[in-house]
Protein backbone atom coordinates (compact mmCIF):
# COMPACT_ATOMS: atom_id res chain seq x y z
CA UNK A 1 0.00 0.00 0.00
CA UNK A 2 1.31 3.38 -0.88
CA UNK A 3 -0.74 5.81 1.13
CA UNK A 4 0.46 9.21 0.02
CA UNK A 5 0.13 12.53 1.78
CA UNK A 6 -3.16 12.98 -0.08
CA UNK A 7 -4.77 10.14 1.87
CA UNK A 8 -3.08 11.04 5.14
CA UNK A 9 -4.08 14.69 4.91
CA UNK A 10 -7.66 13.83 3.94
CA UNK A 11 -7.99 11.57 6.99
CA UNK A 12 -6.39 14.22 9.24
CA UNK A 13 -8.77 16.91 7.95
CA UNK A 14 -11.81 14.68 8.39
CA UNK A 15 -10.74 13.87 11.95
CA UNK A 16 -10.52 17.60 12.59
CA UNK A 17 -14.12 18.01 11.36
CA UNK A 18 -15.25 15.05 13.45
CA UNK A 19 -13.72 16.62 16.57
CA UNK A 20 -15.97 19.66 16.06
CA UNK A 21 -19.04 17.69 15.04
CA UNK A 22 -20.83 17.76 18.40
CA UNK A 23 -20.57 21.55 18.56
CA UNK A 24 -22.04 21.79 15.04
CA UNK A 25 -19.09 24.09 14.49
CA UNK A 26 -17.87 24.80 10.97
CA UNK A 27 -14.15 24.33 10.50
CA UNK A 28 -12.23 26.51 8.07
CA UNK A 29 -9.54 25.19 5.79
CA UNK A 30 -7.27 27.90 7.20
CA UNK A 31 -7.62 26.49 10.73
CA UNK A 32 -6.88 22.94 9.49
CA UNK A 33 -3.91 24.27 7.53
CA UNK A 34 -2.57 26.13 10.57
CA UNK A 35 -3.03 23.21 12.97
CA UNK A 36 -1.53 20.57 10.72
CA UNK A 37 0.92 22.35 8.42
CA UNK A 38 -1.02 21.66 5.23
CA UNK A 39 -1.37 24.31 2.54
CA UNK A 40 -4.84 25.77 1.98
CA UNK A 41 -4.71 25.20 -1.82
CA UNK A 42 -3.91 21.52 -1.22
CA UNK A 43 -6.80 21.24 1.24
CA UNK A 44 -9.09 22.91 -1.31
CA UNK A 45 -8.27 20.14 -3.80
CA UNK A 46 -8.92 17.44 -1.20
CA UNK A 47 -12.16 19.02 -0.02
CA UNK A 48 -13.46 19.29 -3.59
CA UNK A 49 -13.13 15.51 -3.81
CA UNK A 50 -14.55 14.92 -0.33
CA UNK A 51 -17.48 17.18 -1.19
CA UNK A 52 -18.12 15.40 -4.49
CA UNK A 53 -18.34 12.11 -2.55
CA UNK A 54 -20.82 13.72 -0.14
CA UNK A 55 -18.56 13.39 2.90
CA UNK A 56 -18.42 17.13 3.69
CA UNK A 57 -20.50 20.21 3.06
CA UNK A 58 -19.17 23.72 2.86
CA UNK A 59 -20.57 27.17 3.56
CA UNK A 60 -18.87 30.22 2.06
CA UNK A 61 -18.46 33.65 3.55
CA UNK A 62 -18.17 34.95 7.12
CA UNK A 63 -18.83 32.16 9.57
CA UNK A 64 -18.31 29.68 6.78
CA UNK A 65 -16.36 26.49 6.78
CA UNK A 66 -16.89 22.76 6.49
CA UNK A 67 -18.84 20.15 8.40
CA UNK A 68 -19.37 16.43 7.97
CA UNK A 69 -22.47 15.37 6.04
CA UNK A 70 -23.01 12.42 8.39
CA UNK A 71 -22.12 11.57 11.94
CA UNK A 72 -18.58 10.29 12.60
CA UNK A 73 -19.89 6.77 13.23
CA UNK A 74 -21.15 6.61 9.64
CA UNK A 75 -17.94 7.57 7.81
CA UNK A 76 -15.18 5.01 7.43
CA UNK A 77 -11.50 5.73 6.95
CA UNK A 78 -11.70 3.69 3.74
CA UNK A 79 -14.39 6.02 2.35
CA UNK A 80 -12.14 9.01 2.99
CA UNK A 81 -9.08 7.44 1.40
CA UNK A 82 -11.13 6.22 -1.55
CA UNK A 83 -12.72 9.66 -2.01
CA UNK A 84 -9.33 11.25 -2.69
CA UNK A 85 -8.41 8.54 -5.20
CA UNK A 86 -6.02 6.63 -3.00
CA UNK A 87 -5.56 2.90 -3.34
CA UNK A 88 -5.15 0.30 -0.60
CA UNK A 89 -3.77 -2.25 -3.05
CA UNK A 90 -0.25 -3.47 -2.23
CA UNK A 91 0.16 -5.72 -5.24
CA UNK A 92 2.79 -4.57 -7.70
CA UNK A 93 0.34 -5.01 -10.59
CA UNK A 94 -2.55 -3.15 -8.88
CA UNK A 95 -4.65 -6.32 -8.94
CA UNK A 96 -4.34 -6.97 -12.67
CA UNK A 97 -2.48 -10.28 -12.11
CA UNK A 98 0.16 -9.38 -14.69
CA UNK A 99 2.98 -8.74 -12.23
CA UNK A 100 5.62 -10.93 -13.84
CA UNK A 101 6.02 -10.78 -17.61
CA UNK A 102 2.27 -10.37 -18.06
CA UNK A 103 1.35 -13.19 -15.70
CA UNK A 104 0.65 -13.52 -11.99
CA UNK A 105 3.78 -13.61 -9.83
CA UNK A 106 4.59 -15.98 -7.00
CA UNK A 107 3.56 -13.59 -4.23
CA UNK A 108 0.49 -12.08 -5.88
CA UNK A 109 -2.00 -13.93 -3.66
CA UNK A 110 -0.12 -12.89 -0.51
CA UNK A 111 -0.21 -9.19 -1.42
CA UNK A 112 -3.75 -9.47 -2.71
CA UNK A 113 -4.90 -11.00 0.59
CA UNK A 114 -3.07 -8.26 2.51
CA UNK A 115 -4.81 -5.61 0.40
CA UNK A 116 -8.16 -7.21 1.18
CA UNK A 117 -7.41 -7.25 4.93
CA UNK A 118 -6.34 -3.61 4.90
CA UNK A 119 -9.46 -2.59 2.99
CA UNK A 120 -11.59 -4.52 5.46
CA UNK A 121 -9.83 -2.92 8.46
CA UNK A 122 -10.16 0.60 7.04
CA UNK A 123 -13.81 -0.02 6.13
CA UNK A 124 -14.60 -1.10 9.68
CA UNK A 125 -12.66 1.80 11.25
CA UNK A 126 -14.97 4.80 11.55
CA UNK A 127 -14.09 8.40 12.35
CA UNK A 128 -15.75 7.98 15.73
CA UNK A 129 -13.34 5.13 16.56
CA UNK A 130 -10.41 7.41 15.88
CA UNK A 131 -11.62 10.44 17.84
CA UNK A 132 -12.65 8.31 20.82
CA UNK A 133 -9.24 6.66 21.06
CA UNK A 134 -7.49 7.58 24.34
CA UNK A 135 -4.26 8.31 22.47
CA UNK A 136 -6.00 10.65 20.04
CA UNK A 137 -7.76 12.38 22.93
CA UNK A 138 -4.36 12.90 24.57
CA UNK A 139 -3.00 14.45 21.36
CA UNK A 140 -6.03 16.73 21.08
CA UNK A 141 -5.54 17.83 24.70
CA UNK A 142 -1.84 18.52 24.13
CA UNK A 143 -2.54 20.50 20.97
CA UNK A 144 -5.26 22.53 22.71
CA UNK A 145 -2.92 23.38 25.57
CA UNK A 146 -0.18 24.45 23.16
CA UNK A 147 -2.59 26.58 21.17
CA UNK A 148 -3.91 28.25 24.32
CA UNK A 149 -0.36 28.94 25.49
CA UNK A 150 0.58 30.39 22.10
CA UNK A 151 -2.51 32.61 22.12
CA UNK A 152 -1.70 33.82 25.63
CA UNK A 153 1.87 34.57 24.60
CA UNK A 154 0.61 36.48 21.58
CA UNK A 155 -1.70 38.57 23.81
CA UNK A 156 1.09 39.29 26.30
CA UNK A 157 3.54 40.43 23.62
CA UNK A 158 1.03 42.38 21.52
Amino acid sequence: MKLTTKGRYAVTAMIELALHCEDAERVTLRSIADHHGISVPYLEQLFAKLKSRNLVRGVRGPGGGYTLTRSPDQISIYQIINAVDESVDVTRCYGREDCQDGEMCLTHELWSDLSDKMSEFLSEMKLIDVIESPRVKAVVQRQSERQAAAEMQHVVFS
